[in-house]
């Protein structure tokens, strides 16, 4: 694909060119000769410097040199020569188009000085007549440009790789969305930022009032806000320019950019106050926008196979507490209120997410319980009691051959959710921190919930009651600073069951 640079005319600037001779004659001279030059429409900004010191200065104030008109014999007989050198190994400035120009050019052979040196040209002083002054200006411009084109190219394709890497990094559709915005505006440097719009293709209601899932900057404050009640009309207009027509809208001001995934799912990119855009810029947001598009779809397909696999586990789930006349809903309120207990307690987000998923399964052994003892209204005997704890490591066994992560996870919890603080639980008898806290967090979150839920052995206990018998537990069955985080929100817990209540059993 090819890039363009923005050059001088397009960004109203002029080619800075530096001269740097020790006779001020030469100065007057070649501006006077190049005062009407212009390439690209652009004139020439000549900055004089009067030895290779000074030029040294000028150097490090200006970035964007683009030539550079260079005596040999200064105040040395080599100090253009060890400019250049300077230039090219020690600021390491490969880019400025060099020109020797010489009054004395045994002083410096030609052949000698080209081999040994990276310089674009060798002059004799008497040798440049104003046409040819020019024809070597327009030659040397024009290699500096296209030069600065394979520069940009090469870093704006850097900033694409680097931030398509960041957005493929994220694995939640929120996230990713957040990235592109943040990333886009990294690549292109916007002030205000951005917004992003998601629409269902089968949902007519949800393409009448474009609502708005993501945005940065500015525009932050319209997320989850219809575009039609909170956008100018102009810029609604675009939108349902490019939602209708399907393909990326540019306007003198702003643009919206178009995709579509294979489940019909179109998304809306708008980029607001990005004036002045280079054809640099645009390539490179197009580029960009490819990736995203990819990004999308893979995203896309994860979640749709991630999905799966948890409609599986909590079918699993639900089973087993089906099996036990217990509701599903119990096992889901446990995932909620584990994920909960454990970003209190300071685990990692991701560890968080994992625990909501795999906590449900804690029980999963159950399936192996016959159904007289695992239904029976009243207490166990003892060979029942035996029996009801195997489900621990039945479930465990089921488990943890998988090489799901989240399975493994399950896998743990059914083993160790009834292993208690002081060391007096079941199958393995552990203690304290030797009790993965999965499991001990598990184990918080199922008897809290389970205390408050119908139960063929019991009614729900009132939430004072609960509450004693946490910290009557503490230290005991459950781990002391868990039961502390359980009572410093407790609304927020109770919060978690009234919004999952139980289903009425058939």
């Amino acid at each position: 694909m090819d890039f363009l640079v923005p050059s001088p005319s397009q960004s109203g600037h002029s080619w800075k060119v530096l001269l740097v001779d020790d006779e001020p004659e030469v100065h007057e001279v070649t501006r006077l000769v190049l005062g009407n030059f212009r390439f690209e429409d652009q004139p020439l900004d000549i900055i004089s410097a009067m030895s290779g010191e000074e030029a040294k200065a000028v150097l490090a104030e200006e970035k964007d040199i683009a030539l550079i008109l260079l005596d040999v014999v200064m105040e040395t007989d080599q100090a253009g020569l060890v400019l250049v050198d300077y230039i090219r190994n020690v600021i390491g400035n490969h880019n400025v188009r060099i020109v020797l120009r010489t009054g004395q050019p045994g002083q410096a052979p030609e052949q000698d000085v080209i081999t040994r040196y990276d310089i674009n040209d060798y002059k004799d002083k008497t040798e440049l007549t104003a046409q040819k002054l020019a024809t070597m200006m327009f030659a040397s411009l024009r290699a500096y440009r296209d030069i600065m084109i394979i520069e940009a190219n090469k870093r704006g394709l850097e900033r694409v790789i680097a931030a398509s890497a960041h957005i493929f990094s994220h694995e939640k559709s929120s996230e990713f969305a957040s990235a592109v915005l943040s990333q886009l505006a990294t690549l292109i440097g916007m002030d205000r930022g951005a917004l992003y719009c998601k629409l269902d293709q089968g949902n007519k209601a949800d393409r009448e009032h474009i609502l708005i899932t993501a945005a940065t900057g500015d525009f932050s404050r319209y997320v989850a806000k219809p575009a039609d009640e909170t956008l100018p009309p102009h810029i609604v207009e675009t939108l349902r320019s490019a939602l209708s027509g399907k393909r990326h809208q540019f306007r003198r001001d702003h643009y919206v950019l178009h995709f579509t995934d294979s489940h019909d799912t179109e998304s809306l990119l708008y980029v607001g106050e990005a004036w002045n855009l280079s054809d640099l810029d645009y390539k490179l947001v197009e580029v960009f926008c490819t990736n995203v598009s990819i990004g999308f779809e893979n995203l896309h397909l994860n979640q749709e196979l991630f999905d799966s696999q948890m409609e599986m586990i909590f079918l699993l789930a639900g089973a087993a507490e089906s099996r036990s006349q217990e509701t599903a809903m119990h096992v889901r309120r446990v995932g909620h209120i584990a994920e909960f207990l454990a970003r209190e307690h300071g685990m990692g987000e991701a560890e968080c997410e994992a625990l909501r998923y795999a906590s449900p399964l804690h029980d999963i052994g159950k399936i192996g319980i016959p159904d007289a003892i695992l239904n029976k209204p009243g207490a166990h005997s003892a060979d029942e009691s035996v029996v009801m704890r195997t489900h621990a490591e039945i479930g465990h066994r089921m488990l943890v051959q998988s090489k799901r992560g989240i399975l493994k996870l399950a896998a743990e919890i059914a083993l160790t959710h009834h292993e208690n603080w002081d060391g007096s639980g079941y199958p393995r008898g552990l203690a304290g921190e030797d009790i993965p806290i999965s499991g001990r967090i598990t184990m918080l979150a199922d008897v809290f919930d389970a205390l408050g839920s119908h139960r063929c052995y019991k009614e729900p206990w009132s939430q004072e009651k609960i509450r004693d018998f946490c910290i009557q537990e503490s230290g005991k069955k459950f781990d002391p600073r868990l039961v502390q985080i359980l009572l410093d929100h407790w609304d927020e817990a109770e919060e978690i069951r009234a919004r999952m209540p139980d289903e009425p059993i058939a």
